[in-house]
């Protein structure tokens, strides 16, 4: 059993971002099995509990993350994402680790961000915008710079209050001036890098306000009718994606703008994997719109999960118990 604690000794940004560029590779090629992630909502369309499960070949391991979603969470304290990571080894089907499956997420998305931040952004940046106080907020602000240098960092949230906690929880843990954001549009405006950590169901970013060259990372929104981003941004940039059969069903911007016949899946440009490879090209001036689609994959939890597992394992780490 590895606990919060025990994760976060093991697992730091830097660490989850190498991680996490290799993994995608390995995703890509499709060494992997990956069923589409699947969810019950519990009469309620703010409180859903979400598994995904899948298989990794290098390193080789199973397994699943059971997680709640409640959408209200962070107004009580507690992480809008709860759960569970349960990983088997290969050989007999014996599950070998559980281990909390909120910070795993937390970290790997950011960690997945960071790595497409890396490939698509322009290598001079200034300004980052994040858009979100929450634990993915926070994941970002940190994974952000560890592939790129800002010196302004602007954070926008719905309520004041938690914008300035944020920036005062952070701000000595930052070589970086964090600056309140009043509402979106300002947050954004001159941004190099914007990350999208909102539970937001509609837009509340448009390319309006959007400059030449800058790079997005949308994240909060993982359902098939619900986007963060108006579909003139899907439109004008290069889109990005971190699995092609998961976007295909579960990637709200694109699929709004699909639906309404504004384009067609040959927009989508390629997955993360296939620019770290070569085999498609990432960003090619420095006046285009790059937009990576973060849905999260059980390949990035399980891969990890794994690396926790076998730290926790080598260092007397966590608790062995019976079942």
């Amino acid at each position: 059993m590895i606990s919060v604690s025990d994760i976060n000794s093991i697992l730091s940004y830097k660490t989850c971002i190498n991680i996490i560029r290799k993994v995608m590779v390995e995703t890509t090629n499709r060494n992997v099995h990956l069923p589409l992630r699947q969810g019950m909502r519990l009469n309620d369309d703010d409180k859903i509990l979400g598994y995904m499960f899948g298989y990794l070949g290098e390193p080789k391991c199973f397994g699943v993350k059971l997680v709640s979603l409640f959408k209200n969470n962070n107004e009580k304290g507690y992480s809008s994402h709860l759960g569970l990571m349960v990983l088997y080894e290969i050989n007999n089907g014996l599950p070998i680790a559980i281990m909390d499956g909120s910070v795993i997420t937390s970290i790997r998305t950011a960690a997945a961000s960071a790595v497409a931040t890396e490939y698509l952004a322009r290598k001079k940046v200034s300004i980052l915008s994040i858009l979100g106080t929450g634990e993915q907020a926070k994941s970002h602000l940190y994974s952000m710079n560890c592939v790129r240098s800002f010196n302004q960092i602007k954070i926008w949230g719905r309520n004041p209050d938690k914008v300035q906690t944020f920036i005062n929880k952070h701000k000595n843990n930052i070589n970086t001036n964090l600056k309140y954001a009043e509402n979106v549009e300002s947050a954004v405006k001159n941004a190099d890098v914007i990350c999208t950590v909102t539970s937001s169901s509609k837009p509340i970013l448009f390319s309006k306000w959007i400059r030449s060259g800058a790079h997005l990372n949308l994240v909060g929104s993982s359902v098939a009718n619900k986007s963060e981003v108006d579909s003139d941004i899907v439109l004008k940039s290069k889109y990005y994606v971190d699995y092609l059969e998961s976007t295909l069903a579960q990637a709200g911007e694109f699929l709004i703008a699909k639906k309404n016949r504004l384009l067609d899946d040959s927009h989508i440009q390629g997955e993360i994997g296939e620019v770290i490879l070569g085999k498609k090209k990432g960003r090619t001036s420095d006046t285009e719109i790059t937009v990576y689609k973060s849905l999260g994959i059980a390949s990035q939890d399980l891969a990890a999960a794994y690396y926790v597992y076998q730290n926790a394992k080598n260092n007397n780490i966590g608790q062995l118990i019976k079942i």
